[in-house]
């Protein structure tokens, strides 16, 4: 089999980027979020949407994984920059226009990259998403949940990595990173369910071997400049769009997800019950995956 990952160069910066499935079908590009890499994606998720005849492509931002990273606390770039990173990653794989899926700040690209490259993208999923600019644009709708305010204010203390935090964390101890990880993950959560402890754990300790600096990755993507506001921009997307958000999401509570799709013309709502502000658990994908399926069927 040939190799999947490969480097694709943007300006100033070089990024890691994995191809899965047949390149003559139809593409898939997946953008995670803030504080996340490609392996975020689950591999078997990617399988699902690859068997179902999708070329995935997965890649890992600025700051993220096997990708260029920057002084920690110090990113030279801002959104808008991740925004062209994605437009100019689509035109060096060929694809014409990808379907995008975002997650997240992932999300928030994607939103942009709909706006300012409307030919690059065929069709928009946008999970676990807000309107515009997060914490910014949305004094109409509810804020973060409780737990999740807590756990953020404890971060900003130095005591916890991930939303920013990070600061109590010895980056040199592999073990204490991925401890960090997965008490990071946890509030994040559906409450509904039981937390997959074991499953965080594995996956994070692939995120910090994969990371080229996880004490970047874990805190730069925080501290980026959004740019200007867009939400009122909205009404101009011109890709279809499918909008996906759990339930029990404590970041962006589901009301965000309706006022989104409310926002883009034509879009659909899909609520997953008993999710988080997380990536596809696994006991979404038989829901998920036949959605993204069919709607990455349509055309521009």
């Amino acid at each position: 089999m040939a190799d999947p990952r490969r480097t694709v160069e943007v300006d100033g910066a070089r990024l890691c980027v994995e191809l899965h499935g047949d390149p003559a079908d139809p593409a898939v590009l997946l953008i995670h979020g803030a504080g996340h890499c490609l392996l975020n994606w689950a591999d078997g998720f990617v399988g699902r949407l690859v068997a179902g005849g999708r070329c995935v492509v997965r890649y890992d931002a600025r700051d993220a994984g096997a990708s260029t990273t920057f002084p920690v606390g110090a990113p030279p770039y801002g959104l808008p920059d991740l925004v062209e990173d994605a437009a100019t990653l689509i035109d060096a794989l060929g694809l014409g226009a990808a379907h995008v899926l975002g997650m997240s700040q992932g999300a928030a690209v994607g939103q942009l990259l709909a706006l300012d490259h409307p030919e690059r993208v065929a069709t928009l999923a946008l999970a676990s998403a807000t309107p515009g600019v997060p914490g910014r644009e949305q004094p109409d709708l509810p804020p973060v949940a409780d737990q999740l305010a807590a756990y953020f204010a404890q971060a900003a203390q130095g005591a916890g990595a991930g939303a920013g935090g990070g600061g109590g964390v010895d980056w040199s101890d592999r073990e204490a990173v991925i401890d960090s990880i997965v008490d990071g993950e946890r509030p994040f959560a559906a409450l509904s369910r039981p937390f997959d402890e074991d499953g965080v754990r594995r996956l994070a300790a692939r995120v910090v071997d994969h990371a080229r600096d996880i004490a970047a990755q874990s805190t730069n993507p925080y501290l980026l400049d959004a740019g200007s506001p867009w939400r009122h921009r909205l009404g101009a997307i011109t890709a279809p769009t499918l909008v996906l958000h759990g339930m029990e999401d404590p970041m962006f509570p589901v009301e965000h997800g309706r006022a989104l799709a409310a926002e883009i013309p034509g879009a659909r709502l899909l609520a997953l019950p008993g999710t988080g502000h997380e990536v596809f658990p696994e006991h979404t994908w038989d829901t998920v995956v036949p959605a993204l399926l069919a709607h990455s069927a349509a055309r521009p």
